[in-house]
């Protein structure tokens, strides 16, 4: 579904987009919503002082779907002009940072830009973040993630030519104004990092199934809130059906059925130290759907969360350490 028009969605077309999706948009009491025109809550990330809306908008499958240029910046411009002002992305997601390109330089001072580089080399990130700032047609972004810690070698991001030092080194230059890491897998090599105090940020797999596999709730989080450290979460659906070979596919459904979405969120945020959770949606409906929910979150009912934690451990079984080792 491809609306004609490059002016926001009204009330109407919005419903009707909601009443005609299919993914992740069943017609439930819970997804029957009306547009809202409540301001987004926000939440002050960490230590960097900054405040960011609950809702961060991951750019990912748009990116690598991929979906046009012009369609995904529309997409993702929609999003924005709806309040949200997290935004998440990367050089690697196909085209996401070029369709970013054709939106931030006139919201830049709204928004809280953040990329990564997936790397562990200084010369390697060097290369990355110069090809991002000019994607997004920025001189800097708010924070750079090292991307997937779990899966580096922490030596070489540590040593004296790493990643680390490089974006210690262009933090100090203006490029950045925070250093963050990201992660699916091994728990243990975030709280490595964690130890440098250099990671101003830290966005992690947390949700309601993947508690009883990686944990990184029971792990790192409380490290960051002992250290002031900003946390988004990420894959607060429990991740995409079959998981990363199926990332490309707009087709795929993720692994939270449709009623179980506002719960699956409120989780996320209900989590001490929790500043926002970045969801990257497939289409437009799917999109403005999450920040209807955003608008509306509340924090679980006790009998809500006992359900939801009861399903979860069910759902965990299923899914297995699909990101990687836990250890």
């Amino acid at each position: 579904m491809k609306p004609s028009s490059n002016a926001p969605l009204s009330r109407r077309r919005f419903v009707g987009s909601l009443a005609g999706a299919g993914l992740a948009m069943a017609a439930t009491p819970w997804h029957a919503l009306a547009a809202s025109d409540a301001p987004l809550p926000t939440r002050i990330l960490g230590r960097t002082g900054a405040r960011v809306t609950i809702l961060g908008l991951g750019t990912a499958p748009v990116g690598e779907g991929p979906v046009d240029t012009p369609e995904a910046a529309r997409i993702f411009g929609e999003v924005m002009d709806r309040g949200v002002n997290y935004i998440d992305t990367a050089r690697i997601y196909g085209n996401a940072e070029e369709a970013l390109g054709e939106l931030v330089p006139s919201r830049r001072d709204r928004l809280f830009l953040v990329t990564k580089v997936w790397t562990d080399s200084g010369a390697k990130a060097r290369e990355s973040l110069e090809e991002s700032l000019r994607k997004l047609k920025v001189d800097h972004v708010d924070l750079v993630h090292i991307h997937h810690i779990g899966d580096k070698n922490l030596e070489k991001v540590l040593a004296p030519d790493g990643v680390l030092a490089y974006l210690q080194r262009e933090k100090q230059a203006g490029k950045l104004r925070f250093i963050g890491m990201t992660g699916h897998a091994r728990p243990p090599r975030f709280l490595r990092m964690l130890e440098t105090d250099a990671i101003d940020v830290v966005m992690p797999v947390m949700n309601y199934a993947d508690r009883n596999i990686y944990n990184f709730e029971g792990t790192v989080l409380p490290e960051c809130r002992k250290r002031n450290v900003g946390v988004v979460a990420m894959k607060v659906y429990a991740g995409i059906v079959g998981g990363f070979p199926n990332h490309r596919r707009a087709s795929v459904g993720c692994n939270t059925p449709p009623e179980k979405l506002p719960l699956a969120m409120a989780y996320a945020l209900d989590l001490e130290g929790v500043s926002s959770a970045v969801i990257g949606p497939y289409t437009l409906e799917q999109a403005l759907h999450n920040v209807e929910l955003a608008r509306r979150y509340r924090p679980l009912a006790e009998s809500e969360r006992g359900e939801l934690l009861a399903f979860g451990e069910e759902l965990a079984r299923t899914l297995g350490p699909r990101y990687g080792p836990v250890a």
